[in-house]
């Protein structure tokens, strides 16, 4: 395999046609936008409105550990300007701020926007997790807009906007509410938002009543990270520092599937005192397009394991490039064979894994031949399915050294040409 191409390389901006009544055509964007933020940067969200205006913009949320923690949300300077005129900043800056709020005393542990619903009202929202679950909204400023819009002879302001705390979620039923870790949206039904907490518990929310609809012992230990199916409003899955994948059915929650274990270690030093605890899985992720597919990867790692819920315990494949530890990942939003990573050796690498689910084929097939043999057979509990093998990948297809330890990352949906991602205290977005 030949060495990865960089982002941005085969890119040719879109043609357009001029005539006498045709404005001058506005250049080709560059390939890499960067935003300095006045701290550091952890969560990052592309909005997933369909309009370019409004999918071009990011949310972003600071991590500060001993101060009040802001959100921003920034858009491009074309897109900045009051009753739709371009901003010109004296700053050459590719991002524009245009609203920002506290988020009080904890970090941004997660930041999402809430799933486009096309025929439903376009009210911009938001949620982050962190304290507790909290719900914002993203509305004009029109007192501070109509002031920007009557000046007259001057450079074009750009637009202001306000984030409003629409709903504060906590569980009444406890007198603290352990920090929440992570959280996910639901694609199916907006209505529903799921949160993980270092309390063992995921709590699934209806945020249009406000409400707990229930809550559940996910693990045995913290919980880190929280995901919906892509295809399904029922089902998700966790990780976290027991080092297990746990899948629930909010149809059937007395019972979850472990799709996948860390192995415990072995203490060299001390071989009585017999394995070491599990290592933590920190990250989990559905393939939004393939449901069969999740990721994840374990703490202080620099690989990532690719599951398939079809056949638990081992995964599909493993990757194996990166040189520090992974911290983010997204699945592609337009393709169901390419994952994005983030590590701490400066790289993003976009993967291709639709090889390795060609290979995969056989194993799945012997598994559902031995579950058919087994049910017919009335086999106990003791029988297993045959091994099935892992896929080393040791090279992406596309790489982008940003200079910095990337710890988030978010693919946009609406324009899928574009991944941003957060180092230190730069977001930095890259065209593929």
């Amino acid at each position: 395999m030949g060495a990865p191409t960089s982002f941005g390389q085969g890119y040719t901006p879109h043609s357009s046609t001029s005539g006498p009544n045709t404005p001058p055509a506005r250049p080709p964007r560059k390939e890499i936008l960067n935003y300095s933020a006045p701290w550091p940067v952890y969560g990052l969200d592309w909005s997933n409105q369909p309009t370019e205006r409004e999918a071009l913009r990011l949310a972003v949320g600071s991590f500060i550990e001993d101060g009040s923690n802001k959100i921003q949300i920034i858009t491009l300077p074309e897109f900045a300007g009051v009753d739709g005129k371009e901003y010109n900043p004296n700053s050459m800056s590719d991002w524009i701020p245009i609203a920002e709020t506290n988020h009080q005393q904890y970090p941004v542990t997660k930041i999402k926007w809430e799933p486009y619903r096309s025929g439903h009202h376009a009210t911009d929202l938001l949620a982050t997790t962190g304290d507790y679950l909290r719900l914002w909204e993203l509305r004009d400023d029109p007192e501070l807009n109509n002031n920007a819009s009557s000046t007259i002879g001057r450079r074009p302001s750009a637009i202001q906007q306000q984030l409003l705390q629409r709903a504060v979620l906590a569980n009444t039923k406890a007198n603290f509410c352990a920090p929440l870790t992570s959280f996910d949206w639901n694609t199916f039904n907006p209505a529903l938002v799921v949160t993980s907490s270092i309390d063992t518990t995921c709590t699934v929310w209806d945020v249009e009543t406000q409400q707990a609809k229930t809550q559940l012992i996910a693990h045995d230990k913290e919980v880190y990270d929280v995901t919906f199916a892509g295809n399904n409003a029922d089902i998700f899955a966790s990780v976290g520092a027991d080092g297990s994948v746990r899948m629930f059915d909010l149809r059937a929650l007395e019972h979850s599937t472990i799709i996948y274990e860390t192995t415990p270690v072995l203490s060299n030093a001390s071989p009585q005192a017999g394995a070491s605890p599990a290592v933590p899985l920190l990250r989990l992720s559905f393939n939004k397009l393939d449901a069969n597919y999740l990721s994840t990867f374990r703490v202080d790692s620099s690989t990532v394991q690719i599951l398939d819920i079809r056949v638990p315990g081992i995964p599909v494949s493993e990757l194996q490039g990166h040189k520090g530890a992974v911290n983010c990942m997204a699945w592609s939003p337009i393709g169901s064979s390419e994952i994005a990573t983030g590590s701490d050796d400066h790289q993003v690498f976009i993967w291709e894994v639709n090889q390795m689910r060609q290979d995969r084929g056989d194993d799945v097939d012997q598994v559902h031949r031995h579950q058919h043999s087994k049910s017919r057979s009335g086999g106990s509990s003791s029988s297993h399915p045959p091994a099935a093998s892992t896929n080393i990948l040791h090279e992406p297809f596309r790489a982008a050294n940003v200079g910095g330890e990337v710890n988030q990352l978010s693919w946009s949906s609406a324009s899928p040409d574009w991944i941003a991602v957060g180092f230190g205290r730069t977001v930095q977005a890259l065209r593929l």
